[in-house]
């Protein structure tokens, strides 16, 4: 009892901070905003955003399975990254514990890969030829693609476009099957929710 009573104060002083590192910067956007000053308020709300979504990203973690495959979620790798301008966030969970077979996942917002891999999944014989392959993710469209392993073993990857956010699973050592199954795991709809 004790230990949940220590985690829970350590979760909501983490949310605290979080909190007031948001509202100084909108503190920091409203001042430069009145003094004038546009670019430092700009800047200030681009610091914002970031940060929003950083926390966003978090909170995605917390939606992911504990486990994919035969795997535990190696949550001490877990990592969000925020990066103004081009991407929104980079979510990243691994699947294992060596790093060469390692299941990862990554959720990457505003990525320009998205139009591209959109185009190819509306014309289906485009999308499903050579080596890709056009599936469903808890009704989601998605393409599944060999990759080339290690030892010239045949991996594969699956990609899910889900709005202006690209999900990626690799998955390596595994068969074309049971990385769908995996990919099947994952909440989309709850994913989706917290990235709009």
């Amino acid at each position: 009892m004790k230990k949940i009573v220590i985690l829970l104060i350590v979760v909501a002083v983490y949310n605290y901070a979080n909190a007031q590192d948001f509202a100084k910067r909108l503190t920091e956007a409203k001042t430069a905003y009145a003094a004038g000053k546009l670019d430092d308020s700009r800047f200030a709300m681009e610091q914002m955003l970031q940060e929003l979504d950083i926390i966003t990203g978090k909170e995605v973690l917390k939606v992911l399975p504990a486990k994919m495959g035969d795997k535990a979620a190696n949550t001490k790798n877990d990592n969000v990254t925020g990066s103004s301008g081009f991407f929104g966030v980079i979510i990243h969970r691994e699947y294992g514990t060596t790093d060469s077979t390692n299941t990862q996942l990554e959720i990457i917002s505003n990525s320009p890969v998205v139009a591209s891999l959109n185009a190819l999944l509306s014309v289906p014989f485009m999308g499903a030829s050579g080596d890709n392959k056009i599936i469903k993710i808890n009704g989601y469209k998605a393409m599944v693609e060999k990759v080339s392993g290690t030892n010239d073993r045949t991996d594969y990857e699956i990609k899910l476009p889900l709005n202006s956010t690209l999900i990626t699973l690799r998955a390596p050592g595994y068969s074309q099957d049971d990385v769908i199954k995996m990919a099947n795991t994952l909440p989309i709809g709850d994913i989706a929710k917290l990235l709009q």
